[in-house]
């Protein structure tokens, strides 16, 4: 995974009340758990002491107790009770566990994917949804790295073939560029499919006039993709990593055309019908494909239409340090 970012990783509304709850992420399992001011905190979910899952314990005055002999941890990750050596007992620094920064915001909890620090950068949630949208969805698991699942939201090529009768109606098969910017970590890509008449050939980015005026989608590394159907409507997905081999997808639709109560939690759960539809052809396809993990090099042989892919690739290589930034 990438070091020194912020990963997606949960809906907030999965984390409820004050159970601590188990979860594996980014290969690692973890126990989160809501303190009493609403804070959320996040330690490796295995006691010290004898290995048991923390997550099925329980938190008592904002720390987790281990279910099989009362260990109490803080968000540190340090023990600060061992209820068989007495509450005055002092405690080694060595009964200690990993932490993690983790932070409820917008809908979603956040995990660090670095050291924990005093200051981390903002949150990189698209800024024209934080405000004024409702969203519904649904999250369903895939069996394959995350990268994988990413990949498929930037492949512009695949619409006419995959989505036949729903967003790839119209057989526009010849894929011209498509332009790929990038903002800091956030990639736009603009969008220029067209049928093919057996006349033309497909344009190189750099000969689309007025690319702005295009259909344009985003992906904010590491994990977090935007469909810019319309200034109020959006299909935002998170692609949480648990592991090498299984991504948790979070879709969502928001939007900000329906503001009264009721109608708007209706239009934004009826989205929901769509939306799987669609996932469901991306995903009928994805999920054969091998190896389940991309990298930037890697035994494919990638068409210009794939540069979203490509770039994807590149900055994740870059960000791991693995490559120059180019």
């Amino acid at each position: 995974m990438i070091k020194n970012l912020w990963y997606g990783i949960l809906d907030s509304n999965e984390l409820k009340g004050s159970r601590p709850i188990g979860v594996t992420r980014l290969n690692e399992k973890l126990v989160i758990w809501r303190n009493t001011n609403g804070s959320v905190s996040c330690i490796a979910d295995k006691c010290c002491h004898r290995g048991a899952a923390l997550s099925a314990g329980k938190v008592q005055n904002d720390h987790v107790l281990c279910p099989f002999h009362g260990f109490a941890y803080d968000a540190s990750g340090k023990v600060v009770l061992i209820p068989a050596n007495g509450k005055a007992a002092a405690i080694s620094e060595r009964y200690k566990v990993n932490a993690y920064k983790a932070v409820d915001k917008y809908g979603l909890i956040w995990l660090w994917s670095g050291d924990i620090k005093d200051e981390t950068p903002e949150i990189p949630f698209f800024k024209e949804l934080r405000e004024g949208f409702s969203y519904g969805g649904f999250k369903e698991v895939w069996n394959v790295h995350y990268t994988r699942a990413v990949e498929n939201q930037l492949d512009v090529v695949h619409l006419p073939f995959v989505h036949t009768d729903s967003i790839g109606r119209g057989n526009r098969t010849v894929v011209n560029g498509p332009v790929v910017e990038w903002e800091d970590n956030l990639m736009t890509f603009y969008v220029d499919n067209v049928v093919d008449d057996a006349k033309i050939i497909a344009k190189k980015a750099s000969d689309i006039p007025n690319y702005k005026n295009l259909f344009s989608l985003q992906l904010q590394m590491p994990n977090m993709w935007q469909n810019i159907i319309s200034d109020k409507i959006r299909i935002v997905a998170v692609f949480a990593p648990i592991d090498d081999k299984h991504t948790m997808l979070y879709l969502r639709f928001y939007q900000s055309f329906m503001k009264v109560p009721g109608l708007k939690q209706l239009v934004n759960s009826l989205s929901k019908i769509s939306n799987k539809h669609i996932l469901h052809q991306d995903r009928h396809v994805v999920l054969t494909q091998v190896p389940k993990k991309t990298e930037f090099i890697m035994g494919e042989n990638l068409i210009p239409g794939d540069a979203p892919i490509l770039q994807f690739r590149k900055r994740r290589a870059f960000l791991k340090g693995e490559i120059p930034n180019r």
